[in-house]
């Protein structure tokens, strides 16, 4: 297994996506995931939502870029939501 950078911090990030994925579930929208900042609010780490970052690439500025979040200021996490169809096929 490849080792975590910043192990501490990423197995803390982890465990509260965990809490929120285990309260909530999956297959909702982004904005739902509004419950992940609580999360990590309510575990004491430091974070900021929608950050502007500035993208280069051999010194030259190449666009914009903005992170769903970043914590303690070296960690991005983006979140994904998903649309989930459940369908009973037994008629």
């Amino acid at each position: 297994m490849t080792e975590l950078l910043h192990k501490e911090l990423s197995e803390r990030i982890i465990g509260a996506y965990y809490n929120v994925y285990n309260t909530l579930g999956y297959g909702f929208l982004e904005k739902v995931y509004n419950a992940f900042a609580v999360e990590l609010k309510s575990l004491g780490i430091n974070f900021q939502t929608q950050k502007p970052i500035e993208v280069y690439y051999k010194s030259e500025k190449v666009g914009n870029y903005v992170a769903d979040i970043i914590v303690e200021d070296i960690i991005i996490i983006e979140l994904k939501g998903i649309f989930v169809l459940s369908m009973n096929t037994n008629y």
